[in-house]
């Protein structure tokens, strides 16, 4: 796997570059900041793009930006945010997105060196992972009466487990139910948050959207 890494910390940077190196994987670039990140992937096309929110030169969103311009500009790259922050708004923006290619890990929960590099692997492999921390405070945001009000516990918690990237069967060895209970909670979930049946559009998306923004 040819991978880009995008990190202001010099020794985060070389030690994924070894961890990463000894996984078997290229590391073709490894930059401190979002328009070096732009102009590396432009230039070597990495299968992933390893990339932290906050760096130079206001160290907010840098990273979240360039990683919503990859996805627009290079939509074959997958995309793995990893870093101590949830920034809301982009975070939801970039979850919001064709769950394709793309995850959102937090560097302290990251515990098994394992476990990180078959999240890896599942980006690559045209996959979703997302860190249910994450998942938690973008759903913090809804707190105001809306159509999510409408969804039993169980179809709540089937919800959240599909913003997190997992599809139907991988949700039901979660849960221990049926993959027909899975899908009478999935169609229930589409019915209830009123979604249209539009075929330019993907109704479990539009279910993630409307669970984050609420």
């Amino acid at each position: 796997m040819r991978l880009i890494l995008a990190d202001d910390s010099v020794l985060l940077r070389e030690g994924l570059i070894r961890l990463l190196g000894d996984a078997g994987h290229d590391v073709v670039a490894a930059v401190g900041d979002a328009p070096a990140l732009l102009d590396a992937v432009e230039r070597h096309r990495p299968d992933v793009a390893v990339i932290d929110v906050r760096m130079p030169p206001t160290h907010t969103d840098e990273g979240l930006r360039a990683a919503l311009e990859i996805r627009e500009r290079r939509p074959e790259v997958g995309v793995l945010v990893l870093s101590q922050y949830v920034e809301k708004t982009y975070a939801a923006t970039l979850l919001a997105g064709p769950p394709v290619g793309l995850g959102y890990l937090l560097k302290d929960r990251v515990s098994e060196v394992a476990d990180f590099l078959a999240s890896l692997e599942r980006v690559h492999a045209g996959g979703a992972v997302f860190d249910p921390e994450v998942v938690r405070q973008l759903l913090a945001r809804t707190t105001r009466a809306d159509p999510l009000s409408r969804l039993s516990g169980r179809e709540a918690e089937v919800l959240e487990h599909l913003a997190q990237g997992f599809v139907n069967a991988a949700i039901a060895a979660r849960l221990h139910v049926s993959l027909s209970t899975v899908e009478k909670h999935v169609n229930a979930i589409m019915d209830k948050l009123d979604l249209p049946s539009d075929p330019d559009y993907s109704r479990r998306v539009l279910a993630i959207l409307r669970y984050l923004d609420g």
